[in-house]
């Protein structure tokens, strides 16, 4: 008999969470491990359970999607993210797959769709959602024809796009050094570091930056 899906839910809304573990406990296929409301607990959990797949959305508090991929994949190289989003926009789709996704589903997919993503990422393939696979294919055309740039946010480190993150949400250094495990003067120095890098030279620079990336999301 095969294995069930080890599966883990990270989401900041608890009905999204709620509704997704109770439609995959109803497949024999899948047990759901854990929940996460952020990217900090997400990490944490990984830690935890070691899932086979995480389902991990972009915009949470804390820590998002993107900022605490790296580190799940260094905890454990061998789950598999399943993005799952309302975002449709490529520059996402590409950020995450360069990071080491190997899926990207829409929140708007029904069930059956998230079934089958899983059961692709359980066979090692990898999966896209139809309405953002044209976005990847023109992307690697344009890539192809070397019309991609290089983008700044792609030079940072994992540690400082959650650094980022945090600053543009508008916590402080102590709040930051909390919130990742790290000291006060670590935190300080990861901000220069990101200030050099980007050639921004204050904090509203950065919010700004943030911002313009989609790193946060500025609602109404």
């Amino acid at each position: 008999m095969n294995r069930k899906m080890r599966i883990l839910i990270a989401d900041d809304h608890a009905l999204v969470r709620e509704g997704i573990g109770a439609f995959l406990k109803m497949s024999d296929d899948v047990e759901v491990v854990g929940e996460a409301a952020d990217g900090v607990e997400a990490i944490e959990a990984v830690r935890k359970h070691r899932p086979d797949i995480i389902l991990l959305d972009i915009s949470m508090p804390r820590l998002g999607g993107l900022e605490a991929m790296g580190e799940i994949k260094k905890i454990s190289p061998d789950t598999k993210v399943l993005v799952l989003t309302q975002y449709e926009d490529p520059v996402y789709v590409r950020r995450f797959f360069k990071a080491g996704a190997a899926g990207y589903l829409l929140k708007k997919a029904v069930g059956t769709d998230l079934l089958e993503a899983l059961k692709a990422l359980a066979e090692g393939k990898v999966y896209v959602h139809p309405s953002v696979a044209s976005s990847i294919v023109n992307g690697y055309v344009d890539g192809q024809k070397g019309e991609h740039e290089e983008d700044p946010y792609d030079t940072l480190t994992d540690r400082e796009r959650q650094v980022l993150k945090l600053i543009a949400e508008g916590h402080t250094h102590k709040e930051m050094a909390d919130i990742l495990g790290i000291s006060v003067k670590t935190a300080v120095a990861h901000q220069s570091n990101l200030c050099v890098k980007l050639n921004l030279h204050t904090r509203a620079a950065l919010i700004k930056f943030a911002i313009q990336k989609g790193i946060i999301k500025i609602d109404g």
